[in-house]
């Protein structure tokens, strides 16, 4: 930083909670310092403190956030299949989306599950953790509300375990088929759901 600039504080926080989120989502959360992300950050170890007091709160951030990030990005573009796609279609939008995702190089799954992971399911990580999969099924429910349903929720729940066992099974045989079979079997699910009587 050029001498006499001062530092701009929100800049600062989102430069290490950036940096915290790809050193933890690459090494994992106990792998990795508070001094190696100030360091990578360009920040002091005086300034990750003043914005987050301890590790703990620092991985709490990051996932927040990271949930935040994915929310909004899974809804965005899923936005267009949903206003101009009819039927189920809608909800294997969502499929789409995630089976590329699962595809791009260095994904090493979920980074919620596995904070919860990491932290042996500290109480507060798995709060966000929860939160994010609530979400997730919101999603579901938002995209199945055009079709006729008897059980929205429960067909959303079913439809999320397709989505987390996909991207476990794809994190551990590095093998991207699984987001396929997810989105197959999500298919059959919907299909069953929206046959008439």
């Amino acid at each position: 930083m050029a001498k006499g600039v001062l530092p701009n504080p929100s800049a600062t926080r989102a430069r290490i909670l950036e940096t915290a989120t790809s050193l933890f989502y690459e090494r994992g959360v106990h792998a990795v310092g508070v001094n190696e992300i100030a360091a990578a950050a360009g920040a002091s170890k005086l300034s990750l403190y003043r914005y987050f007091p301890s590790k703990a709160e620092l991985v709490r951030a990051m996932l927040s956030e990271h949930s935040d990030r994915i929310h909004a990005w899974l809804d965005r573009k899923t936005a267009t299949a949903t206003a101009t796609t009819p039927g189920p279609e809608r909800v294997l939008a969502v499929f789409d989306v995630l089976t590329e995702w699962f595809a791009q190089p260095g994904y090493h799954g979920c980074a919620i599950v596995n904070g919860v992971t990491d932290t042996r399911a500290d109480p507060e990580v798995a709060a966000i953790a929860r939160t994010h999969l609530h979400r997730y099924r919101g999603l579901l429910e938002d995209r199945l509300s055009s079709l006729n349903v008897e059980d929205p929720a429960s067909l959303a729940r079913r439809l999320l375990l397709l989505i987390e066992g996909a991207s476990v099974v794809v994190t551990i045989e590095g093998n991207t088929d699984a987001g396929a079979d997810a989105r197959a079997a999500a298919a059959t699910l919907l299909a069953a759901a929206t046959a008439p009587a």
